[in-house]
C-alpha cells in the first residue's frame, strides 16, 4: 500500500539552469554543451532535446558523444519546419535535458505556443532543464533593446520565467572581442559579418546591451541575497551596495537633504538613493502633502525612489526600512527645535536614531532652519473665546464646587470631594485644553486643602494619610486632564485629517473626470479652480502668470459675494501665482491649498507638454515625410535615372559596336528604367495633391472589366500571372477611371512581390447592398493584424528586404485614391494563407450613368 502511495506522488519539480547571453555569439550554446559533457561524464543521463549551431563548427563539435533526440515536423504555409519533440523527450525521462533558444515561437498546430511553456511541462515532469536564452529577449527590456538597438525583438520570454531558475549564469564577453570573433567567421557567414558589424553588432549597441545583462542579473543576485538574509535571520547590513535612504519629514529642510543624499549615492557606480517619510499609523498627517510632493519629485528627477512607512515610533520605522533595504548610509536633518525645546522635550528623533543606528552610518546634515522651531505648545490651541471661558471656568469652578459641598459638609466624605473637583477638573480640560486645567487643579487643590482636609480654614494638613491624598489628587487630576486634553486634540486632528482625504480625494475624481469628459478644452484647470473655490467658500479664484500677470484661468462665484473680502497669493510652481479672493483662511486650509497648488502646477505642466508636443507633431511628421523623400529621390529615383542613362550613353559611345540584339536590349532597358521612373514620379505627385487636398476628380461610371486590362498593362510584366474571375458580372462603380486604373495596378503590382512562385493573383468582384467589393488576393506570407495599418504609412515596404522595388508609396497612395473617390480600402486574410486587398467603391446609379 505504501509503495502505491508512493508510486502516486506527483514528481519533484526539476531544476533549470539558465546560460543568459548579453548578446548574440558569445557563447552560451557552447557553454550549455560543455556542461551537457560534463555531467554525462559524471554519469548523468543526457540528452539534447533541441540545439541550434547555426552552422558553426566549434559549437557542432561538442555535439559528439551526446544523445539528440529526434526533432518533430511540421508544414506551415508550405514550408517545413523542424520543433521539439516533447512528448519523445517526456517518453525518454532523461535526467538533464538541453533546449537551445527558450524565447523560441513554436510553429502553430503544438499544445504550446512558446518553447518556454515547453521547458515548464519538462520541469513539472521532474527532468531537469539546462536553457539558453539573450538579454534582448526578456520582456521587460524588450522597447529598451529596441531603442538601442532599433531592432524589434518579436520573440520574448517573461522575466519571472528567467528570474525562478534554480541557477543563472552569464555568458559575457568584450564588444571588441565579440566583434573579432564574428569578423573571424566564428558566429555568422561571411556574407553577413559586414552587415552586422555595421548595424546590430555595433561598439555601442554592445556595451549598452552587456550593461543591461550585468544589471539584470546583478539584481537578481540582490534578490537572492536578500531571500537568503531573511531566511536566516540575518539583521546586520551587508555592504555589498552603497544604498542610502534619506528621512523626510516635509519640511523645508528637505531639498538640501535629498540633494545630499544624492550626491553620497553618487560616489558609488552603483550607488542608490531611497528618500522615505514616516506616517503615523492613526493616519494623522503632520506633514504639507504639497511639500512632500515637491520633495517626491525632486527624489525621482534625481534617479532615487520615495516610499512611505507607517510607525508611530519614527527611529525604529526609519532603521527598520534602512535595514530592510540593506541600506548602508542613514541621512537626517538636524533638528528645528531651539535649544530651550531640546531641553524641555529631552532627545529628538535625530540622537535616538544614532543610538540605535548600530552598524548603519547616520549623517546629520546642519541646514539653514536648525534651531529655529518654536518652544513646544503646552495643551491644544483654541479659539480666543475657547480660551477665555476656560480660563474662566478653571478660575471659578472651584470655587462654585467649594460653595456647594460645603452645605453638604458631613453628609459626604472626603475621596467623594476629591472626586468631584476631579471631575470638575476634565470638564475644564475639554473646554480649554490643559492650561486652563492646570489653573484648575491647582485652585481646587488649595480649596480642598483649606475647607474639607482637617485641619479646616488653615493651610495645614493634620494627618499624614491626607498629605498622600492630596498629592494623589493633585497628581490624578493633571494626568487625567492630560489625556483628556490630548484624546480630545487627536479626535479634531483626525477629523481635520479625515476632511482633508475626502477633500483631496474628490479633487483627484474630479480632474480625472474633466479629463476623461475633455472639459475646458482638455484642460483641467478650470474644474481644479471652480473645485478649491468651492471647497474653501470662496468669491473668486484666478491662476495668473508671474511674468505678464495674464490671467490663464478664473472661477467667480454667481452672487455678490461676502461685504469683507481678503485676498490670498500661493504661488503655483515658479510660472503662475493663485489669486483666491473672500474670507480670510485658516492655517490648516492654507496647507491643503498647497495641495491644490501642487495638482494646478501639474496641470499646468501637463498643458504646456500638450502644446509642445501639438506644435512638434506636424513638424515631426513633414520633416519625416522630407527625409523619407529624400530617401526616396536619393535612391529609388536615381537608380532607374541610372540605368537608362547608361543604356542610352553606351548606345551613343562611338568606341563600341553593338549587335542588333544588344542595341534592343539596352533600349528596352532604357524603356524600361524610364516607365518606371515615371510611375514613381507620378506617385510622388499624386501623393502631394492627395495631402495638399488639391486632386482633381472626374468621376463617372467605370467597369472594372475594362479598366483591369488597363492597369495589367502599365506593369513592369504585362505577363505576370494574373487572374480575373467574373468581373463582367458587377455593375459600373462611380469612380475615376485613370485613378481606379492606378490603385489596381499598384495594388497588384504589390500582391505580385509578395506572392508564392508560380501562384496567380487573384482579381474577384462581388456586389453588397450598394457597393461593389474588388478583392485583390495572393499567396504570400500574410501581413500580421497588429501590421495592417502600418502597410498603408508612405515610404515604407514593410518586411521587404528588397530596396530596388520602389518608394513604398504604392499602397498609401491606393488608400487616398480609393478614400477620394469615396470608397475604402482595407486588408484581408486570403484562405488558405496569403493577403487580401479589399477595395469597396459605390455602385453607380442611373443619374451618374446619364450624359
Amino acid at each position: 500500500m505504501a509503495r502505491d502511495l508512493a508510486s502516486a506522488a506527483p514528481p519533484r519539480r526539476g531544476r533549470l539552469r539558465v546560460y543568459l547571453g548579453s548578446a548574440p555569439g558569445v557563447g552560451k550554446t557552447y557553454r550549455m554543451l560543455d556542461e551537457a559533457r560534463r555531467r554525462q561524464e559524471r554519469g548523468a543521463d543526457v540528452v539534447v532535446g533541441y540545439i541550434e549551431c547555426h552552422g558553426r563548427k566549434h559549437t557542432e563539435s561538442m555535439l559528439q558523444g551526446l544523445d539528440v533526440m529526434p526533432r518533430l515536423h511540421r508544414s506551415y504555409r508550405g514550408t517545413e519546419f523542424t520543433e521539439m519533440n516533447v512528448e519523445a523527450v517526456l517518453e525518454r525521462r532523461p535526467a538533464v535535458v538541453l533546449v537551445d533558444e527558450l524565447a523560441h515561437t513554436n510553429i502553430p498546430g503544438g499544445k504550446n505556443a512558446k518553447r518556454w511553456q515547453d521547458v515548464e511541462d519538462l520541469l513539472a515532469a521532474g527532468l531537469d532543464v539546462i536553457t539558453t536564452v539573450n538579454i534582448q529577449h526578456l520582456e521587460s527590456l524588450n522597447d529598451v533593446v529596441q531603442k538601442i538597438t532599433g531592432t524589434p525583438q518579436r520573440e520574448t520570454v517573461p522575466d519571472e520565467v528567467v528570474r525562478r531558475a534554480d541557477q543563472i549564469e552569464l555568458v559575457d564577453m568584450a564588444p571588441q572581442a565579440l566583434r573579432r570573433r564574428m569578423a573571424h567567421g566564428n558566429v555568422y557567414k561571411a556574407e553577413k559579418v559586414d552587415a552586422a558589424l555595421s548595424n546590430y553588432f555595433r561598439v555601442g549597441n554592445l556595451t549598452a546591451l552587456r550593461e543591461l545583462a550585468l544589471l539584470w542579473v546583478a539584481g537578481r543576485v540582490d534578490e537572492g541575497l536578500r531571500d537568503y538574509r531573511a531566511e536566516h535571520n540575518i539583521d546586520r547590513v551587508w555592504e555589498t551596495r552603497e544604498r542610502v535612504v534619506v528621512a523626510l519629514t516635509g519640511g523645508p529642510e528637505g531639498e538640501t537633504l535629498i540633494r545630499r543624499a544624492a550626491r553620497i549615492a553618487d560616489r558609488t557606480a552603483a550607488g542608490q538613493m531611497l528618500a522615505v517619510h514616516v506616517t503615523r499609523s492613526d493616519g494623522l498627517a503632520g506633514a504639507s502633502p504639497g511639500a512632500l510632493a515637491n520633495q517626491r519629485r525632486l527624489v525621482e528627477t534625481l534617479g532615487g525612489s520615495y516610499h512611505v512607512v507607517v510607525g508611530d515610533d519614527i527611529p525604529s520605522a526609519l532603521l527598520g526600512f534602512a535595514r530592510a533595504n540593506d541600506a548602508t548610509q542613514l541621512v537626517l536633518g538636524t533638528s528645528r527645535r531651539g535649544r530651550v525645546a531640546r531641553f524641555l522635550t529631552g532627545p529628538g528623533i535625530g540622537e535616538t536614531t544614532v543610538d540605535e543606528s548600530e552598524d548603519i552610518d547616520v549623517h546629520m546634515v546642519t541646514h539653514e532652519f536648525t534651531g529655529r522651531g518654536r518652544l513646544p505648545k503646552l495643551g491644544r490651541r483654541h479659539s480666543r473665546r475657547r480660551t477665555v471661558a476656560g480660563f474662566t471656568l478653571g478660575a471659578l469652578l472651584p470655587f462654585g464646587l467649594t460653595a456647594v459641598l460645603s452645605q453638604l459638609h458631613g453628609t459626604l466624605n472626603l475621596t467623594t470631594d476629591a472626586l468631584l473637583f476631579q471631575l470638575g477638573v476634565v470638564g475644564v480640560a475639554l473646554l480649554g485644553g490643559a492650561a486652563s486645567a492646570l489653573v484648575a487643579s491647582l485652585i481646587a487643590s488649595l480649596l480642598l486643602n483649606y475647607y474639607f482636609i482637617p485641619p479646616v480654614h488653615a493651610f495645614t494638613i493634620g494627618a499624614p494619610n491626607n498629605v498622600i491624598a492630596l498629592l494623589v489628587f493633585a497628581m490624578v487630576a493633571l494626568t487625567v486632564s492630560t489625556v483628556v486634553d490630548r484624546a480630545t486634540r487627536l479626535t479634531g486632528r483626525a477629523a481635520r485629517a479625515t476632511a482633508e482625504a475626502e477633500t483631496l480625494s474628490a479633487l483627484a475624481g474630479t480632474v480625472l473626470r474633466s479629463q476623461d469628459s475633455g472639459q475646458g478644452g482638455g484642460s483641467a484647470i478650470p474644474t481644479l479652480l471652480e473645485h478649491s473655490r468651492n471647497t474653501f467658500g470662496l468669491d473668486s479664484v484666478a491662476l495668473l502668470s508671474r511674468e505678464s500677470g495674464e490671467v490663464i484661468a478664473r472661477s467667480d462665484a454667481s452672487g455678490d459675494g461676502a461685504a469683507e473680502t481678503e485676498s490670498t497669493e500661493v504661488p503655483v510652481g515658479s510660472d503662475a501665482l493663485l489669486i483666491l479672493t473672500g474670507r480670510r483662511l485658516t492655517a490648516d486650509q492654507h496647507r491643503l491649498l498647497t495641495a491644490f497648488s501642487a495638482h494646478v502646477a501639474a496641470a499646468l505642466e501637463r498643458d504646456r507638454l500638450a502644446a509642445v508636443a501639438a506644435e512638434v507633431e506636424p513638424i515631426k511628421a513633414a520633416d519625416k515625410m522630407r527625409t523619407a523623400l529624400l530617401a526616396a529621390v536619393s535612391h529609388d529615383l536615381r537608380t532607374p535615372l541610372a540605368a537608362a542613362l547608361a543604356s542610352v550613353g553606351s548606345l551613343r559611345s562611338p568606341d563600341v559596336e553593338f549587335s542588333p540584339e544588344d542595341q534592343a536590349e539596352l533600349l528596352a532597358t532604357a524603356d524600361e528604367s524610364l516607365i518606371r521612373l515615371n510611375r514613381l514620379v507620378d506617385n510622388l505627385l499624386d501623393m502631394s495633391r492627395l495631402q495638399a487636398g488639391a486632386l482633381t476628380l472626374h468621376l463617372g461610371p467605370v467597369h472594372v472589366d475594362e479598366v483591369l486590362p488597363r492597369a495589367l498593362d502599365s506593369l513592369a510584366n504585362p505577363d505576370a500571372p494574373v487572374q480575373p474571375i467574373d468581373l463582367e458580372l458587377v455593375p459600373a462603380v462611380l469612380a475615376d477611371a485613370p485613378l481606379l486604373e492606378r490603385v489596381l495596378a499598384n495594388v497588384i503590382t504589390n500582391a505580385l512581390r509578395y506572392n508564392a512562385p508560380g501562384a496567380p493573383v487573384l482579381v474577384s468582384a462581388s456586389t453588397h447592398l450598394d457597393q461593389v467589393q474588388i478583392r485583390i488576393a495572393d499567396r504570400g506570407p500574410g501581413i500580421p493584424a497588429a501590421d495592417r495599418d502600418r502597410v498603408f504609412l508612405p515610404f515604407q515596404r514593410l518586411g521587404d528586404t528588397d530596396n530596388t522595388t520602389g518608394v513604398g508609396l504604392g499602397l498609401a497612395l491606393s488608400r487616398g485614391l480609393a478614400e477620394a473617390m469615396g470608397g475604402t480600402l482595407e486588408v484581408e486574410d486570403t484562405p488558405g494563407g496569403g493577403t487580401t486587398m479589399l477595395l469597396t467603391l459605390p455602385t453607380a446609379t442611373e443619374e451618374d450613368e446619364a450624359p
